[in-house]
């Protein structure tokens, strides 16, 4: 295959609406744009939602709760993450990420308590669930909460 020989995939691609070429062109005088009216106008634009004078659905459609836009969730990491881990290891985001078991962690990390250890090793997180840390002290490992 050469570079000139590249070409679309049948069918894949349309030829594009080419208005304002006469009147066999079944586009022409108005341009498919029907007579008169906001919307024959050049520089009409309607606006996002708009519903032709509806009700819009975002008003329509009640509110509840609140969304803080500041908020910085932490990256959740459930304990059988932590299986490839040896005896003796400090376990930190950053280890997370270079053995690629998480693929980023912007805001912290918090460790769940689905799975089992049963090697102790330190976990260092910004925080750990209740379940998380009881089996991690009980395998004899240690939560560090960080700094």
């Amino acid at each position: 295959m050469k570079l000139h020989e590249l070409a679309p995939a049948a069918g894949s691609r349309e030829d594009g609406y080419r208005v304002g070429r006469g009147p066999a062109s079944g586009n022409g005088k108005t341009s498919g744009r029907g007579h008169k009216g906001q919307k024959s106008r050049s520089g009409y634009s309607r606006k996002r939602g708009f519903e032709g004078g509806q009700m819009p659905m975002k008003i329509r459609l009640p509110k509840r709760g609140f969304n803080n836009r500041f908020a910085a969730p932490l990256t959740a990491v459930n304990l059988k993450a932590f299986e490839s881990f040896e005896k003796g290891a400090i376990v930190t985001a950053e280890t997370l990420l270079e053995k690629r078991i998480l693929r980023k962690c912007p805001h912290g990390l918090k460790v769940l308590g689905n799975g089992e250890i049963k090697v102790a090793f330190t976990i260092v997180a910004d925080s750990f669930s209740a379940s998380a840390k009881e089996k991690i002290e009980a395998a004899g490992g240690t939560c560090q909460l960080k700094s």
